[in-house]
C-alpha cells in the first residue's frame, strides 16, 4: 500500500519557504524528517526509561516504540499517520533508516572477532550448532502450517529458509547487554553464551544470504550466479581489502591521532561495498558487515572508527529502522482463532527449538541442569538481525503483512521474557569463604595475617597514586599485602562497549577507552611494581552499568576477602587546585559502597601522591599526617597509618585532637580510643630515627582545629576517619565527613592527597551480613589454590571472578 501511494504521489521537495509564506513544513521532506526523528527519539527513549526497572535491553523499547507509532496503535488515527508518516515520505524515511542500518552492521562486524571465533571451545561450538539446527528444523516445520493457512502462494524454498533463519537467530549485541545487566559477562555461563552467540551470528548471516539468494525472482541459474558472485566478493574482500585496511591500521600508531583521510576512506569503502553487494543482489548490508569483519581489531584504528560513527548512527538513525518496521506491523491483521493459534505455535516452536536444542546439548557436554536451562533462555534472545530478516522477507514478498506481524511479536516476546526468566531460575551457588578480616585494624593474634586491598580506579590517572599508596602500606616482610587493582568500566548502550567486553575477556588485563588508549605500558607498570616490591598485584576489570557497578566491587571484595576497598574520589583535581565533579553517577557509587560494602572503605582524594609516576620502593619518601579525634573510623585510620609507619621511607605523625562532641562516644569507645593511641605511642618509643611522632595540640575550638590542620599542610598524605566525633569544619560536609570535607575544600590549600576511611560495622551495614564471617569453605577456595600454585613472587594478572546476581537473591 505504501509503495503504491508513493508512486501516485509526486516527489516531495526538500525544504519549505516557511509558515509565513503559507506553506506547511510537514509537506516537505527535510522538516518532516526532523519531526519524525525527534518523535521517534522521544518515544523510544521514554519507553527505554520506563522499561529500565525490568532490566530490558533498549532494543525491546525500540521495537515496541515502532509498533506504537505504526498502524497498530497511534497509526490507527489516519489523521496522525497522514500528517507525521505520510506515504510519500516513506522513501526518505526508509533511506535514512537503511543508511543507519548499513553503518550499524559495519559496527557489528567490528565487534565480531573472527580469530576469537576460531578459538571457540568445543562445548560452545556444539551448543551453537544445536541452537541453530534445532530451531531451523522446527522453523521449516512451522512454515508448512503458515503456507497451509495465511501465506498461500508464496514460493516454498525461500519461505522455508526465511522461517528457519528467523527462528534460529540469537542477537549477539542484545545478549551481551542482557548478560551485563545480570552480572554474567565474566562468569563461565556468560562466556559460554557469548562464544556460542558469536558463532550463531556468523551462521545466521550466511543462512540469510542464502535465503535472499533463493528469494530472487529469476531462475535457479540466476540464483546460482548470485551465490557464486557473493562468494567471490567475500574472497576479494579477504584477499585485497584486508591488506589495505591493515596498512591503514599500521599507519595509525598508538598515541597519535588517526588521519581524517583514513576515516573518510574507510567509510567510503563501507558505502562502496554496500553498493557492490546490492548490485549482486544480496542486500547492501552484507557489504558493510564484511568490511567491519576485516578491519584489524588491534590498535587504535578500530576504536576511532567506532567513536566517530556509533553515537550518530546508534542514537539517531538506527531507531528509524525500528519505526520503519513498526509502520509495516499491523497487529490488527492477526485476527481469528487460526491466526492467534499460529502466533502461539511459532512462539512455542521458537522457544522449544532454541531452548530445547541448547539444553540437551549442554547436558551432553556436562553442564549442570540449572546452567543449561539458563543458557537456553539466553540463546533465545532476538533483536535487530531478526527484524532485518523479517523486513527483507516482507520486501521480497516472501512474508505477507499478517505473517510479518506474527513474527515481529514472536521476536518481541522471546526477547522480553529472557531477563526475568534468567533472574528467576539462575541462582548460582555462592562459595562460602572464611571472611574474618574485614578491617585494617585486627586482633593481636591476627597481626601478622595478610592484608588484602581492593583498589579501584576509573582512569589511568589514578594508577601512580594507587601504586604509591599501596607501596607505602606494604608493612614488614612478614606481614604480606595483596593488591587487587580493579578497573571500573561503564558498559553503556554504545556498540563499542561490547568490543571492550571481548577485549577484557581475551586477556583479562585493564584497558582504557576513549582518548585514553589501552597501552601495554600500563600492564607493565602493574607487573614491574609486583616484581620490585613485596606486594602481590592482581589486575582485574569490572564492566557494568554505573548504577550497578558497586555490586561488582562488593562481590569482588567478598570473593577476594578484602579488608579494605580503596575508591577514587568522585571529583578530579583541576589545574587551579580545585576539584571538578565527574558526575553524580560516580558520586552515587561511592555512597553506595560506604553504605553496603562488606569491609572497610577508603575514599582516596588524589592530588598526585609521588607525582605522575610510580615511585620505586627504595626512593619512597612520604610524610603522613593522621588526624585522630576518636571513634571507630579514626581508629581504623590510625591502624592504616600505623601500618604505613612500618615502611622505612614513610614518616608518620599522629595529631590527636580532643573530641568536640564527646557525647557521641560511650565508655567502651573512649577506652578503645585510649588503647589505640597508647599502642601508637609505644611504637613512637620503639622507632629511634624519629620518623614516627605523636602530637597532642591544644585545639578545642573550630578555629584552633583548622589552624592546627593548616600547619600540617606540608605533608604528602592526610589519613582521617570518615565520621569522627568532631564539629564540621565546613558548612555542608559531603560523604567525606566533617574533617575530610575540609581537607578537599578550596579553603584548605595543600598538595597533599587525602585518604578518608570508614571502618566496617555490621550494625550499620546489614546487607553485608550475607557474607557469613563464620562460614568455612568445603574445599580450598580459588584464591588459596592460586596462592599454592603461583607462589608469592609470581606475576599474575587475572580477570575478576564475580558472584553473579548475588545481589538479586
Amino acid at each position: 500500500m505504501a509503495a503504491n501511494a508513493t508512486k501516485c504521489a509526486g516527489p516531495m521537495k526538500a525544504t519549505s519557504q516557511g509558515a509565513f509564506q503559507g506553506e506547511n513544513p510537514l509537506d516537505y521532506a527535510l522538516p518532516l524528517a526532523i519531526v519524525q526523528i525527534c518523535l521517534v527519539l522521544v518515544v523510544t527513549r521514554g519507553l527505554a526509561y520506563l522499561l529500565r526497572p525490568l532490566r530490558q535491553p533498549r532494543v525491546v523499547a525500540e521495537i515496541i516504540g515502532g509498533i506504537l507509532l505504526g498502524p497498530s496503535a497511534l497509526g490507527r488515527s489516519h489523521k496522525f499517520l497522514n500528517a507525521v508518516f505520510p506515504a510519500k515520505s516513506m522513501t526518505v524515511l526508509d533511506t535514512l533508516a537503511n543508511i543507519g542500518l548499513l553503518f550499524f552492521l559495519f559496527l557489528v562486524g567490528l565487534e565480531l572477532d573472527i580469530a576469537a571465533i576460531r578459538r571457540t571451545s568445543k562445548k560452545a561450538l556444539a551448543i551453537a550448532l544445536a541452537g541453530i539446527s534445532a530451531p531451523f528444523a522446527l522453523g521449516i516445520g512451522t512454515s508448512f502450517a503458515f503456507r497451509a493457512t495465511i501465506v498461500k502462494g508464496t514460493p516454498q524454498g525461500p519461505f522455508l529458509v526465511f522461517m528457519g533463519v528467523a527462528l534460529s537467530i540469537t542477537a549477539f549485541p542484545v545478549l551481551a547487554r542482557i548478560l551485563a545487566e545480570l552480572k554474567l559477562l565474566t562468569a563461565d555461563l556468560g562466556r559460554m553464551a557469548m562464544s556460542a552467540a558469536a558463532v550463531n551470528d556468523v551462521a545466521a548471516w550466511i543462512l540469510l544470504a542464502l535465503a535472499i539468494t533463493l528469494s530472487g525472482s529469476g531462475s535457479p541459474i540466476v540464483s546460482l550466479w548470485v551465490l557464486l558472485t557473493a562468494a567471490g566478493f567475500v574472497i576479494a574482500i579477504s584477499l585485497f581489502l584486508r591488506p589495505v585496511l591493515a596498512w591503514i591500521a599500521r599507519r595509525s600508531p598508538e598515541g597519535e591521532p588517526v588521519k581524517e583521510v583514513y576515516i573518510c576512506a574507510t567509510l567510503a569503502i563501507v558505502l562502496g561495498a554496500g553498493f557492490v553487494t546490492d548490485t549482486i543482489g544480496i542486500h547492501a548490508l552484507f557489504g558493510a558487515f564484511m568490511v567491519g569483519i576485516v578491519v584489524p581489531k588491534d590498535g587504535p584504528f578500530a576504536g576511532v572508527l567506532i567513536e566517530k560513527v556509533e553515537d550518530l548512527i546508534s542514537g539517531l538513525f538506527l531507531p528509524l529502522y525500528f519505526v520503519s518496521s513498526g509502520l509495516k506491523t499491523d497487529v490488527a491483521t492477526i485476527k481469528g482463532a487460526k491466526s492467534w493459534a499460529l502466533l502461539v505455535l511459532v512462539i512455542v516452536n521458537a522457544c522449544l527449538g532454541k531452548i530445547g536444542g541448547t539444553v540437551i546439548t549442554s547436558l551432553l557436554v556436562k553442564i549442570p541442569v540449572r546452567e543449561a536451562v539458563t543458557l537456553g533462555f539466553l540463546m533465545n534472545t532476538k533483536g535487530l538481525v531478526e527484524l532485518i530478516v523479517l523486513n527483507i522477507g516482507r520486501d521480497r514478498k516472501v512474508l505477507n503483512d499478517e505473517a510479518f506481524a506474527i513474527m515481529v511479536l514472536m521476536a518481541l516476546f522471546t526477547t522480553f521474557i529472557t531477563t526475568p526468566i534468567v533472574m528467576a531460575i539462575y541462582k548460582p551457588a555462592r562459595r562460602t569463604v572464611p571472611y574474618k578480616r574485614r578491617t585494617v585494624e585486627c586482633a593481636p593474634g591476627d597481626a601478622d595475617s595478610e592484608l588484602r586491598v581492593l583498589a579501584c580506579f576509573h582512569t589511568n590517572r589514578h594508577i601512580p597514586t594507587l601504586l604509591n599508596l599501596v607501596e607505602a602500606t606494604r608493612g614488614t616482610a612478614r606481614r604480606r599485602l595483596t593488591m587487587y587493582a580493579m578497573h571500573l568500566v561503564e558498559l553503556s548502550e554504545r556498540s563499542s562497549a561490547i568490543s571492550l567486553v571481548q577485549r577484557a575477556r581475551r586477556d583479562g588485563m585493564p584497558f582504557f577507552n576513549g582518548k585514553e588508549q589501552r597501552t601495554e605500558q600500563v600492564v607493565v607498570a602493574f607487573e614491574a611494581f609486583q616484581q620490585l616490591s613485596s606486594v602481590r598485584v592482581r589486575a582485574m576489570t569490572a564492566i557494568s552499568d554505573l548504577d550497578t557497578i558497586h555490586w561488582d566491587v562488593i562481590d569482588s571484595a567478598a570473593d577476594k576477602r578484602a579488608a579494605i576497598i580503596v575508591m577514587p574520589y568522585h571529583k578530579a583535581l583541576h589545574h587551579d587546585g580545585t576539584f571538578m565533579s565527574l558526575g553524580s553517577a560516580y558520586h552515587a557509587i561511592n555512597k553506595r559502597l560506604l553504605r553496603e560494602a562488606p569491609c572497610s572503605v577508603a575514599i582516596l582524594v588524589d592530588r598526585g601522591l609521588g607525582g605522575h609516576a610510580q615511585v620505586s620502593a627504595k626512593n619512597v619518601s612520604f610524610s603522613v599526617a593522621a588526624l585522630f579525634f576518636g571513634g571507630p573510623d579514626d581508629r581504623e585510620a590510625l591502624a592504616y597509618a600505623t601500618r604505613m609507619a612500618e615502611h622505612p621511607g614513610v614518616a608518620v605523625t599522629l595529631a590527636r585532637f580532643q573530641p568536640s562532641r564527646p557525647q557521641l562516644l560511650d565508655e567502651a569507645e573512649s577506652a578503645a580510643d585510649e588503647a589505640a593511641v597508647e599502642a601508637f605511642k609505644a611504637k613512637v618509643g620503639a622507632v629511634k630515627d624519629g620518623s614516627v611522632r605523636f602530637e597532642e595540640p591544644e585545639a578545642y575550638t573550630r578555629e584552633q582545629v583548622v589552624e592546627t590542620i593548616e600547619s600540617l599542610s606540608g605533608f604528602n598524605v592526610f589519613v582521617v576517619g570518615r565520621m569522627p566525633p568532631a564539629a564540621p569544619l565546613v558548612e555542608k560536609p559531603d560523604e567525606l565527613g566533617p574533617v575530610g570535607s575540609y581537607l578537599v575544600s578550596p579553603d584548605f590549600r595543600t598538595s597533599a592527597s587525602v585518604l578518608v576511611i570508614k571502618r566496617y560495622d555490621p550494625a550499620t551495614n546489614p546487607k553485608s551480613k550475607r557474607f557469613d564471617p563464620k562460614a568455612r569453605p568445603p574445599v580450598a577456595t580459588e584464591e588459596d589454590t592460586l596462592d599454592e600454585e603461583m607462589g608469592m613472587g609470581s606475576s599474575t594478572v587475572e580477570p575478576v571472578m564475580q558472584s553473579p546476581m548475588s545481589h538479586i537473591a
